[in-house]
């Protein structure tokens, strides 16, 4: 066992992440290339993490100052098992595409079975051209003879080595797995940041949070992106720990500084708003190279290179996506080039006289601080003085109204609730965690400029820059615990980590006036004051994560889909009635391994059918309910319902955080048409 347990928790808070970071950089040119099987995965991938794992363990620096005692590290490490173990006990089995989670688990299923994008229609196993027929459904685009999915590949690139262990049933395991040690490297980024005594509050916290526990149930996006973005705070904040020149031999201060800026990048592959979270590590490498410091150029290549693969990314395998984001896309990377540009001009212009001496005037560093004070209690203004409006569809105003409806709402579904994004933080944190962090982000931002807190300055700008434009412009559904997901990767870390930060600085500096004045009777405060601040962030966290999480989204869609699978024969051709088809087609598309069309009505179902079986393959009909299926299936049909599943499913609020599930019905009828088919009758069969 290690003498020093400072040096084994720094080097297991960032290993994660340094694993997940050298998976993604060779698991995503396989998909490019279309080579993401089993067995490519494992002769690039283990190589890959295995070297990942062992620059972590090999480049991260034991901590400064004296060692922590045991107890802290314990404690996280036991924070972050339990947090893992609850999220495994109760996860999700989300398949059927209504929301996000499913879309990415189908995504997984697809490419882990079949390696490359994008996915063939087959529309050649079916009827041709028929234009009656449609192939895209929900979160799939149709685009020419192919179907591109939704969202980005870095998560399913992820969740699918779940899948080629064990399946779907594996698959929907590693979102509880990854949320655990993002909580686990939130805890590394706490000690770095607040001190090691501090990591297990901060953990406990992030841990109780109702979207934390909520967003790693499911085959979100979320999780991995945090793992990303805590693990490359921790080894950013590592890489600047060590001041070296910037002419000089590389060693582990460059190594670590590209390893960060890697990571942030990769974020890219992951969730494509990670290039706004990214911004700030730009204008940082400009103020270190301004500074000297020689972790500049290497935090700046590591974050091209991993930004390059998030481009490919997005531009290469969800084009589509990326056009129906086009109007809130386009600007943000004319912001990202011209932040880039300004950096380089700036640093250019001010190269022969240094960075900015941020504390003077002297007056400057709490002006700043005030500002970030106004800040927030604008934000907490907001509803009453400038509440927002405007969906930009008419689908998500009716969905809002049918809510503001259940929820006894004044009527007014043009409402987006985007004003209400502070109150959903302290939904979540409680006041106390807000009022805290507010306070630690104004008092850091003070000695920051004042240059007392220098391995503040990146974290702080990151979480600062992250916190006030998701706050600012959620762009998301409001309804709840879904518009959460806004806050999982940066938002509700970042208040904890202030927060906690906040007390550590009160009790020293109680402790500092205890010495002073007070004599012992002082010193004696110190630990009530630090448990009643724990007690302030713990338990509103807890009490509104307890209330609304006591259930299984979805359970038992795994098995349903394969009892679906296994009642439609390998050489099927399937047709979807009705308006199954929008949440089931890439389902069984995906899983059943079986062309796919939707029939716009009852005489494209015939000509489907009969373009099916004169193709000599099995002619199938689905549909949501038996009714369709009876009028269009001939005698010697085979009916099943194979598809059948009662389960809760995540609520919708807007006034209020979750506090119980819905109920889910899922249900998929097929016929089995026999091998020669009557003459039709009409339109139908």
């Amino acid at each position: 066992m290690p003498r020093n347990p400072g040096r084994l928790f720094a080097r297991a808070t960032v290993l994660p992440a340094f694993a997940l970071a050298g998976w993604l950089l060779v698991a995503f040119p396989l998909l490019l290339i279309g080579w993401f099987t089993p067995l490519a995965g494992l002769a690039a991938g283990v190589p890959a993490v295995a070297l990942a794992s062992y620059a972590a363990v090999r480049w991260t620096p034991d901590p400064q100052g004296e060692p922590p005692p045991w107890w802290p590290v314990a404690a996280t490490l036991l924070v972050a098992a339990a947090f893992t173990a609850v999220q495994l006990a109760y996860h999700a089995e989300a398949l059927v595409i209504r929301r996000d989670p499913a879309s990415y688990a189908q995504y997984t299923i697809w490419i882990a079975q079949h390696g490359s994008l994008p996915i063939p229609q087959g529309r050649e196993l079916i009827a041709g051209d028929d234009p009656g027929l449609s192939y895209g459904s929900l979160a799939y685009y149709e685009v020419g003879e192919e179907i591109w999915p939704q969202f980005l590949a870095g998560a399913p690139l992820l969740y699918a080595v779940g899948l080629w262990i064990a399946g779907p049933a594996g698959m929907v395991l590693v979102p509880p797995v990854v949320g655990g040690l993002a909580v686990l490297a939130f805890g590394g980024l706490a000690a770095r940041l607040a001190g090691a005594r501090w990591a297990p509050l901060a953990a406990l916290v992030l841990a109780l949070a109702l979207p934390e526990q909520w967003a790693s149930r499911s085959t979100y996006s979320e999780p991995v992106a945090q793992l990303l973005m805590l693990g490359a705070l921790a080894v950013a904040v590592d890489a600047l720990a060590e001041r070296v020149p910037l002419r000089g031999r590389w060693g582990r201060p460059h190594l670590l500084a590209g390893a960060a800026g890697l990571m942030f990048g990769l974020g890219l592959v992951v969730r494509i708003d990670m290039l706004r979270d990214a911004l700030p590590v730009v204008a940082v490498a400009g103020l270190l190279l301004l500074a000297r410091r020689g972790q500049a150029v290497p935090l700046a290549l590591g974050l091209a290179v991993g930004t390059g693969y998030g481009l490919v990314a997005g531009f290469g395998l969800s084009r589509p996506y990326l056009d129906h984001l086009s109007a809130s896309l386009d600007p943000l990377l004319l912001i990202c080039a011209a932040v880039a540009a300004a950096t380089a001009v700036a640093a250019a212009l001010l190269w022969r006289h240094g960075g900015p001496r941020t504390d003077r005037p002297p007056w400057l560093p709490t002006a700043a601080a005030v500002l970030v004070g106004l800040v927030a209690v604008g934000l907490a203004l907001r509803p009453l003085l400038w509440p927002e409006y405007g969906h930009g569809d008419e689908a998500t105003a009716s969905f809002v109204g049918q809510l503001q409806r259940l929820e006894g709402l004044e009527y007014d579904p043009d409402r987006n609730y985007e004003d209400m994004s502070l109150y959903w933080v302290g939904w979540y944190l409680g006041l106390g965690t807000v009022l805290f962090g507010v306070l630690g982000a104004c008092l850091l931002t003070r000695r920051v400029l004042q240059r007392r807190e220098p391995h503040w300055v990146l974290p702080l700008a990151v979480a600062a820059w992250s916190v006030a434009a998701t706050l600012a412009r959620p762009a998301i559904t409001p309804d709840h615990p879904w518009a959460s997901r806004r806050l999982v990767v940066l938002v509700l870390p970042a208040f904890v980590l202030l927060a906690v930060w906040f007390l550590a600085w009160a009790g020293r500096r109680v402790e500092e006036l205890s010495r002073t004045g007070a004599g012992s009777g002082g010193r004696a405060v110190v630990p009530v004051v630090a448990a009643a601040g724990a007690a302030a962030m713990l338990v509103p966290t807890a009490a509104t994560a307890a209330r609304g999480l006591d259930y299984r989204s979805d359970a038992g869609t795994v098995r349903a889909a394969e009892r679906l699978c296994a009642a439609i024969p390998d050489d099927a051709s399937v047709v979807l009635v009705d308006g199954v088809g929008h949440y089931y087609g890439q389902l069984i598309r995906g899983m059943c391994d079986v062309p796919v069309a939707a029939a716009a009505d009852g005489a494209a179902v015939v000509r489907a059918a009969e373009g099916i079986d004169a193709r000599g393959r099995t002619p199938v009909l689905a549909a949501e309910k038996e009714g369709p299926l009876r009028a269009h299936a001939p005698p010697g049909a085979r009916i099943e319902h194979p598809f059948h599943v009662r389960a809760d499913q995540d609520p919708s609020t807007l006034m209020e955080p979750p506090s119980g599930p819905w109920a889910f019905h899922g249900d998929v009828w097929v016929a089995v048409l026999p091998d020669e088919l009557p003459p039709a009758r009409g339109e139908g069969r």
